[in-house]
């Protein structure tokens, strides 16, 4: 057990006076108890984050603490975490945490990120006005419920690799909702509640169980979506879907991770590449159908004798006999072959660099919020990854 003491603070941070501290930061020092920080009464900002902690409870006084990383620590309960009534910022993400009741009284909150824990149900979560971000994602929940029925703040919602079967109505109420990620669940349809969700610009349903054209129609009513993932469920696999998405939602930028101009083309480059392929295999098969004398003269040459065979063997030495011609029809089309995958190759390359720099751009360009408070990495949305998946 290491305790960090008041004393080891001050010296770290060249002061004596513990009011004189509104930040402090104690990483990846294997602490497991920081009860003395609530001698620290002027304390706002606090990262513990990779530590043994396995409680919360010596931080319940420190009512003044308004931004709180407790992540990669060893915690199994947040309690304690309601003593900190002017939280606007929680990360409590890869940890063994089992229930998230205790901050359904943190009333200030705005950025709620549990990530990577044990928790099977989301908490009330009704007098929290001013929440903008939710992170729920790989933690075993299974519905949603009514938990966001009045938490119409809410602009970011990710609830991905859980074990969610449906969108649950309760989502409809989330109004100003503009990125919601739910991939790796056992989601089979997309709700008609999703029509009142007009805002939302970022959606993530990924390797799911959507099997039907008829059950992604919703989406014309999301005339705001500019970045889609379907990847990984049955319907992505048929034809021509990105065509169809993007007539359905003509807003739509990027589609499975990539510009949706450059899907829809790629689909068209490789069905053209596929008929350069049927065509170098007729011309093969023609070579053979107009030349069957060469066959016959082919059986007649081994019944002829030696002689005969030397003669015949110095009169076609300018010809081109019926395995050359196969072998070089066969060279073409594999010749054609190599520069057809040569080519794909080349604009999967370039595009992908290309979607790189665009998220880069993109990146640099947001705003501030109270989630890029909690962390110096870019929470991209539209087409890029999130700090908090």
């Amino acid at each position: 057990m290491k305790a960090l003491t008041s004393k080891q603070v001050l010296k770290e941070h060249n002061t004596t006076d513990p009011n004189s501290l509104s930040s402090i930061t104690f990483t990846h020092r294997a602490l497991s108890d920081v009860s003395c920080l609530s001698e620290f009464k002027k304390l706002e900002k606090l990262d513990l984050t990779f530590n043994n902690l396995s409680y919360l409870e010596g931080l319940k006084p420190c009512v003044n603490l308004k931004w709180l990383s407790v992540k990669q620590n060893k915690l199994r309960s947040l309690k304690g975490i309601e003593g900190c009534i002017n939280l606007t910022v929680l990360n409590a993400g890869n940890n063994m945490i089992q229930s998230m009741d205790e901050v359904s009284t943190l009333v200030r909150l705005r950025a709620l990120i549990l990530n990577d824990n044990e928790i099977v149900s989301i908490c009330k979560l009704d007098k929290m006005k001013e929440l903008n971000t939710l992170v729920l994602s790989k933690n075993p929940i299974r519905k949603i419920g009514e938990s966001l029925s009045r938490v119409n703040s809410i602009t970011k919602l990710s609830l991905s690799n859980c074990k969610i079967q449906c969108i649950d109505s309760s989502i409809k109420s989330c109004t100003e909702l503009r990125e919601l990620r739910l991939a790796h669940n056992e989601i089979r349809t997309l709700p008609s509640e999703l029509t009142r969700n007009t805002k939302i610009q970022n959606l993530d349903v990924g390797n799911n169980l959507i099997m039907r054209w008829s059950d992604l129609k919703i989406l014309s009513s999301l005339t705001n979506l500019k970045n889609l993932n379907l990847a990984g469920n049955p319907v992505a696999e048929k034809d021509g879907l990105a065509k169809k998405i993007k007539n359905l939602v003509p807003s739509l930028q990027i589609f499975n991770a990539r510009p949706i101009d450059k899907v829809m083309k790629k689909a068209t480059t490789v069905g053209a590449d596929d008929n350069l392929l049927a065509d170098a295999a007729d011309i093969e098969n023609k070579t053979v159908v107009d030349n069957p004398t060469k066959a016959d003269n082919e059986e007649n040459i081994t019944l002829m004798n030696s002689d005969s065979v030397k003669k015949s063997k110095r009169k076609s030495k300018g010809s081109i006999t019926m395995d050359e011609a196969i072998t070089k029809s066969k060279k073409v089309k594999h010749d054609e072959e190599t520069v057809s995958l040569s080519f794909t190759e080349k604009n999967e390359n370039r595009d992908d660099t290309v979607g790189k720099e665009k998220k880069r751009v993109k990146s640099k360009t947001r705003g501030t919020s109270a989630v890029q408070l909690l962390s110096s990495d870019a929470d991209v949305g539209f087409g890029g990854p999130s700090a908090w998946d």
